[in-house]
């Protein structure tokens, strides 16, 4: 089926929808799952007035890469968020049970239209921003949006 097409974007916000994300914080990995909205289980990592944004470069289009274009395009955004001298840590999204991830960066010190503009110059669909109250997936290209959702944050080791 192409990714251009209504029922495949619409899998596709699907399972956007249903990702995990994966954080390296200081203190250990930490895993943000979506939550019902208003509900929010763990620590946040930051001043409450901030936002962590996650970024991939990975799979450009919503098409599958090659791991050696996604890991090209991986330390390409991270240069990047290096000669902005923007706080991040490693992160890797994708699915519950593991089958499908993308290495990423949680960044922190981006508005929402500034993470939206980074997606884009990596050819990303959605970027997802993670606040005290919420969990979102934010469209990089058109108008389209997720429901608000809330997290839940638990402590999570590779293994699991």
């Amino acid at each position: 089926m192409p990714a251009d097409t209504p029922i495949a974007r619409t899998l596709q916000w699907t399972l956007y929808q249903q990702a995990v994300v994966d954080i390296e914080l200081p203190e250990g990995t930490v895993r943000v799952a979506p939550a019902p909205r208003g509900v929010t289980v763990g620590s946040f990592p930051v001043r409450h007035e901030e936002t962590v944004h996650v970024v991939t470069a990975h799979n450009p289009g919503g098409c599958l890469a090659s791991r050696l274009d996604n890991d090209r395009a991986h330390q390409e955004l991270l240069g990047l968020l290096r000669r902005r001298g923007l706080r991040w840590w490693p992160a890797v999204g994708g699915d519950a049970e593991g089958q499908h991830t993308e290495d990423s960066a949680a960044v922190v010190g981006l508005s929402d239209h500034e993470a939206r503009a980074l997606g884009r110059q990596f050819g990303q669909d959605a970027v997802f921003a993670w606040s005290a109250t919420a969990w979102r997936l934010l469209c990089c290209f058109g108008t389209e949006e997720a429901p608000m959702r809330g997290w839940q944050a638990t402590r999570h080791s590779p293994e699991n």
